[in-house]
């Protein structure tokens, strides 16, 4: 691996961004682990969001905790990892910044996000959390190692941006 090439990506942004699919296409392109952040949530943390109560910094950090371990987990074992998380705050991503950890946040306006959210089945996070996401959300800033990758577009081009700004290499 190069010195300079994470071994980690974190595929972030608010719900409706593409986070799941963008991570599964750059998982596969590059042979790489796939972790679904919102598997490692805790059930109380999923019964509020289905709900349409937003969760809380306290609700998040124990999830955030273990999205940090999985990460520690791949960097220890010499394994590269794709993993989705909203990230929404830049508190949220200290947490999981590592040297060789890049996020890469996929961004749309309002109305790409609630439409994709409109015709989405069998999440737990409904639509009615959009606005108190984006309330939350902290762009990523020029000391952060990231990119924003615009979410407009197909989940084969925002990955294409992502391989090629990266420099990953494929296999």
């Amino acid at each position: 691996m190069d010195a300079g090439s994470p071994s980690v990506l974190v595929v972030m942004g608010v719900s409706g961004s593409g986070k799941s699919t963008v991570a599964r296409l750059l998982a596969d392109r590059l042979g790489w682990d796939l972790q679904e952040g919102d598997d490692l949530h805790p059930r109380a943390n999923v019964e509020k969001m289905a709900a349409g109560i937003p969760l809380t910094d306290d609700d998040r950090w124990p999830w955030l905790g273990l999205v940090a371990d999985w990460i520690d987990v791949h960097r220890a074992e010499g394994e590269h990892g794709v993993i989705t998380c909203s990230a929404l705050k830049r508190s949220y991503r200290d947490l999981l910044a590592r040297p060789d950890v890049a996020f890469v946040h996929l961004a749309s306006d309002r109305s790409v996000l609630s439409g994709r959210l409109g015709t989405r089945a069998g999440h737990f996070m409904p639509a009615s959390l959009l606005d108190s996401q984006l309330a939350t959300l902290e762009p990523l800033q020029p000391d952060e190692r990231g990119i924003v990758v615009d979410g407009s577009g197909t989940p084969e081009a925002q990955a294409d941006e992502v391989v090629a700004r990266l420099g990953l290499g494929l296999g």
